[in-house]
């Protein structure tokens, strides 16, 4: 073999190589063949440790004619302690990687695949099964979220107060001194939509430890309040540790993972987002997040600025500018001040396009009406817009005041699920009868649901919020989630009184470990096997779940057995169920997550 650079030998020189250049090339073939048999032997030794590689998912659709798909055992270890809170996509020691500006280290940055843990979360020391609905509302064992910080940064506001092993929420925050309660008892003076049953979602940015939230629970308004993970303060963790819906997030540089026109009402409550800054792109999203008619409540700077400037290091004028600044932006977007006492200030969004079509028809108009590049409901990973999302003109009954009273709108057939392929009123009652039979079925199977023993439920593939429209009357929330790949009809969960968010169950999801009790998904890895792997799917389930919390999957019978055999290997219990008209396509799995300690190198139930 010669180097193409290099001249040919001479003769004299090729002759006199002979001997030498075959002895390499005997040596060289001999010592080729011996590291390929160590290489051989070494690779046939790694797949045999590593056994997960064997239930990678097959790169193709279930076929149930094929025979089930078979995967091999597998025990996962336990991950490190340190990784007690870990929470892969928002996870803190991989800020620095990121920038600052406008916070885009706190979105989502989830690690790549060779980095991901392939471990169990294990519990803190100490860890107790949570406190019970409605009692977790007040209190939670100090054990589960051990942190101090907030404690003595927020003593003064009243958020919280650690008291011998529990944390206690006496209610209190930053702009309701007096109280979450009597705070909610003036919001809905200034907006009597709150007590009839018109208003039933809403979104809580910077939500502290989600005592909004949780106070209106018993208003009949279910809130999903929104906060992003941080070092120390753990809101997100605290509200679902008392059983209040909650999810990490941000508003930065893309867009919140919700639909548009999808809540009744947004609060802020001295949440210390800069509105009117990078051309109000902030409260731009606000907009298209909010339905026609919908209510914007802002407590804190500067609203009440006259009063209240001392205690916010500025000057008055500084502050009356920042309140004109606010005021003119919003009047821009099409909102229009609603009504304001003490410290709340309320805006109502245009019930209908008239303003958008005057407002925005001005070319040098600012902010501008948005193009068609980007769908309004475009939500994954989106970067967010200086422009106007105006709602869709032929969408007639999607504004606050033409939508059903709660709880009416939970079982009529929204105008929106017109807009989805083979959606239709006949398709929408079909299926809310179908879950209320499997529901009752579920139950048979599962009997804690509907008792205090489930509190955080999620349904990780839904469709149109049926499962949780038939577990309505029980002491329990959902969160339903609609796959980021799926077809878009979250805006018809949205539309029926329920909440929920975009995501792609190939990546993490947006929350603390342990924070939910019982997680359903309805064929996902049928759907959606061919674009990850199984175990990850499995092992974040694991991650998110409660101990002793609950998982029903239903799946065909080609996975069934396989999703079985890994949850063995994360240290759950499960059985085989027929379905509720013992058809042979499809079993439902019924398991436990136990609740194991990290003691050394060992564990124990």
């Amino acid at each position: 073999m010669k180097n193409k650079d290099s001249k040919p030998a001479s003769q004299s020189d090729k002759g006199s190589r002979v001997v030498p250049m075959g002895i390499m090339f005997i040596v060289l073939c001999g010592l080729s063949f011996y590291l390929g048999g160590i290489f051989c032997s070494e690779k046939d030794s790694f797949l045999t440790k590593d056994i997960t590689k064997s239930i990678e998912s097959p790169k193709r659709t279930a076929d149930a004619s094929s025979g089930p798909l078979q995967v091999k055992s597998v025990a996962f270890p336990e991950c490190s302690i340190e990784f007690q809170d870990y929470t892969p996509c928002t996870d803190p020691k991989r800020w620095k990687k990121y920038g600052v500006h406008r916070l885009t280290f706190l979105e989502r940055h989830c690690p790549p695949l060779f980095d991901r843990k392939e471990c169990l979360v294990p519990p803190p020391d100490g860890y107790k099964p949570p406190i019970k609905w409605p009692k977790s509302r007040d209190e939670c064992w100090y054990r589960n979220v051990p942190y101090d910080w907030i404690n003595k940064q927020k003593s003064n506001q009243n958020w919280l107060r650690k008291e011998g092993e529990k944390f206690r929420f006496p209610g209190g925050g930053t702009m309701f001194p007096h109280g979450v309660s009597a705070y909610v008892d003036l919001m809905q003076d200034l907006i009597p939509q709150m007590k009839d049953g018109t208003i039933r979602t809403a979104i809580d940015t910077g939500c502290g430890v989600a005592s909004w939230g949780g106070d209106l629970l018993d208003r009949g308004i279910l809130t999903i309040s929104l906060a992003p993970r941080d070092n120390h303060e753990a809101q997100v963790q605290f509200a679902l540790e008392r059983g209040i819906p909650a999810i990490l997030g941000v508003i930065s540089t893309q867009r919140l993972p919700f639909p548009s026109n999808s809540f009744d009402m947004a609060h802020c409550s001295r949440c210390l987002i800069p509105w009117t800054e990078f051309g109000g792109i902030y409260l731009l999203e606000i907009n298209r997040v909010l339905r026609p008619g919908g209510f914007w409540v802002l407590s804190g700077p500067p609203v009440n600025y006259e009063n209240r400037w001392r205690g916010w290091n500025t000057t008055v004028e500084d502050q009356k500018s920042d309140y004109e600044k606010l005021q003119e932006l919003l009047t821009s977007m099409c909102f229009t001040l609603y009504n304001k006492k003490d410290d709340i200030a309320v805006w109502q969004k245009s019930k209908d396009n008239s303003c958008f079509t005057k407002t925005l028809s001005n070319p040098d108009a600012y902010p501008p009406k948005c193009d068609d590049g980007t769908e309004p409901d475009s939500a994954w990973y989106t970067p967010l817009r200086p422009c106007v999302v105006v709602p869709n003109p032929k969408l007639k009954k999607v504004a606050l005041n033409s939508i059903p009273k709660w709880p009416e709108r939970l079982h009529v057939a929204p105008e929106r699920i017109a807009d989805i392929h083979g959606g239709s009123a006949g398709a929408f009652k079909h299926d809310d009868n179908k879950w209320k039979v499997r529901v009752k079925h579920y139950k048979k199977l599962l009997p804690p649901i509907g008792t205090d023993k489930i509190r955080n439920v999620m349904d990780m593939n839904t469709v149109y919020g049926g499962f949780a429209a038939a577990v309505i009357e029980d002491p329990l929330w959902v969160m339903n989630v609609v796959s980021s790949y799926a077809a878009n009809t979250l805006a018809v969960v949205y539309d029926r009184g329920l909440v929920g968010t975009y995501h792609d169950w190939c990546e993490a999801f947006s929350t603390y470990p342990r924070t939910y009790d019982l997680l359903h998904l309805d064929g996902l890895f049928t759907a959606e096997s061919h674009r990850c792997e199984m175990k990850y799917v499995l092992l974040e389930m694991d991650r998110i779940l409660r101990p002793n919390g609950y998982a029903i999957i239903r799946e065909s019978n080609y996975f069934v057995d396989s999703v079985a055999t890994i949850a063995k290997g994360m240290r759950w219990g499960c059985r085989k169920e027929d379905t509720e008209y013992g058809v042979d396509k499809e079993r439902i799995l019924i398991c436990q997550k136990k609740l194991w300690r990290h003691i050394g190198e060992e564990y124990v139930d």
